[in-house]
């Protein structure tokens, strides 16, 4: 009889324990989405942790309702971004998106510095207007509503530019693989020939000192919400004038003045930040490996990068960054020597250095406290954007970093040696991810001053 008792009672309490595991789920009944005037709504249900009959546990809605809001506004599609669930009896619930699209077409005038930053040519450059692209840039960032990206831009001043470029996030009904493509013609009359002193010297003719084009095609796979893989091949040609070649026999791989090649590039990327314009919680991992092939010039390169924002507080937290590139270099022209100092590659407090070389490595680690914000109405465009709300971070940092040169030139300073750079700064965030910062950082050699960049910050 005991042991009759003893096994139902086990029963009954096996029971309750899988009724009470029923009870703290949910079914998602509906996705409703609202504000998506242009932007198809397959496009938002794929940035979703969740899909329409899906198992939830009722503590985890909140966690998965943030994912949402934050992959959704991580498109770069919409102002605002609101999700929330409602229950609609005690086994389901229904979630509501609530959407605001930016601007999709920006017809707008093109205004771009060529130097790699904006001190280098406030100081370096004495703000010359010479050094400035200008033209007409058509972009439209969602041109069917399916997230595809269209850009054509006619440039002049510095260098002579028509771009056409195209891309498709997704062309299959699982919505994991897209495709793209890019066109590019320029002309300049002044280019970067040298470096004296880790720093760039340019020469300027009055005819046309080099030219070229590039296109290529793209097939992307993002097999789900975080990774992304991406296969390139493209083919060039450039070609520089006689004088341009005396003043620098080395400047293209081939050591002469005209240039072909086919390249290939493959990326693979996980990135998932909190806001990816400026993360303040998250991490990112990135990997890039590039071949080149062309006559007696053949280039590999490969990079790696890792990036981890972690907050402390409401108002603070630590970011930390490693990035590290390889070239094996197929033979010392000038071209493929350029590392530290462009791309994403860079030190603050060394803006107006560029260090040439055959590896080279960073880190990068800061500590951010939010001072607040503040909303400015918007008279001039109310209906489209009603107000502007400015954010403001102050932000410590550090960086190291060193650059292996197997043959260092002209009195270069800084490669094979540690560089060493420290500073403050202040961030400044706005619609659309614009982010300012401004910067006061020294470096090992003694340089001080403030520094501006605009942009991503990652």
């Amino acid at each position: 009889m005991f042991k009759k008792r003893k096994h139902f009672f086990f029963l009954v309490i096996l029971f309750l324990f899988f009724v009470e595991c029923i009870n703290a789920q949910l079914t998602i009944s509906t996705i409703t989405i609202e504000g998506n005037k242009k932007t198809k709504n397959y496009i938002i249900l794929r940035e979703l942790p969740y899909h329409v009959g899906d198992l939830i546990v009722k503590d985890s809605l909140l966690y998965y309702n943030t994912i949402a809001q934050q992959q959704i506004f991580n498109t770069s599609l919409f102002m605002e971004v609101v999700v929330t669930s409602t229950s609609a009896d005690s086994l389901h619930c229904n979630i509501k998106i609530q959407l605001k699209e930016r601007w999709y077409l920006f017809p707008l005038p093109a205004f771009k510095l060529v130097d790699r930053n904006f001190s280098q040519w406030w100081n370096e450059e004495n703000r010359s207007l010479a050094r400035i692209n200008y033209g007409i840039n058509f972009r439209q960032t969602n041109f069917t509503g399916n997230k595809d990206n269209l850009s054509i831009s006619l440039i002049g001043g510095y260098t002579q530019q028509a771009i056409v470029r195209y891309q498709f996030p997704y062309f299959d009904k699982k919505m994991h693989y897209g495709i793209g493509f890019g066109v590019q013609y320029f002309t300049q009359k002044e280019i970067n020939t040298s470096t004296f002193e880790d720093k760039q010297v340019f020469s300027k003719t009055v005819d046309i000192i080099q030219k070229g084009d590039r296109s290529y095609i793209n097939l992307f796979h993002r097999p789900n919400l975080y990774e992304r893989q991406n296969f390139q091949i493209g083919v060039g040609h450039n070609e520089i004038s006689d004088s341009a070649f005396l003043m620098q026999p080395a400047f293209l791989p081939n050591l002469s003045t005209s240039f072909s090649y086919i390249d290939f590039l493959y990326s693979y990327s996980k990135i998932k930040f909190d806001y990816n314009a400026y993360p303040t919680n998250g991490s990112a991992t990135e990997f890039t490996a590039y071949h080149r092939f062309s006559d007696r010039s053949d280039l590999s390169s490969i990079q790696f990068r890792e990036i981890v924002a972690r907050p402390l507080s409401a108002n603070n937290f630590l970011l930390f960054e490693s990035n590290t590139s390889f070239k094996f270099l197929p033979n010392h022209n000038y071209t493929d020597a350029k590392l530290m100092g462009y791309g994403n590659l860079q030190l603050n407090g060394l803006d107006y250095y560029v260090i040439d070389g055959n590896a080279g490595t960073l880190f990068r680690a800061e500590w951010h406290h939010a001072l607040g914000s503040f909303t400015v109405k918007n008279l001039i465009a109310k209906k489209a954007i009603p107000e502007v709300k400015y954010r403001f971070w102050l932000k410590a940092f550090t960086n190291l970093g060193y650059v292996y040169a197997d043959r260092p030139i002209n009195n270069t300073k800084l490669s094979n040696t540690l560089l060493r750079t420290a500073g403050i700064g202040l961030d400044i965030l706005s619609i659309y991810d614009f982010v300012l910062k401004i910067d006061y950082s020294l470096n090992q050699l003694g340089d001080k001053g403030v520094y501006l960049h605009f942009g991503f910050y990652y």
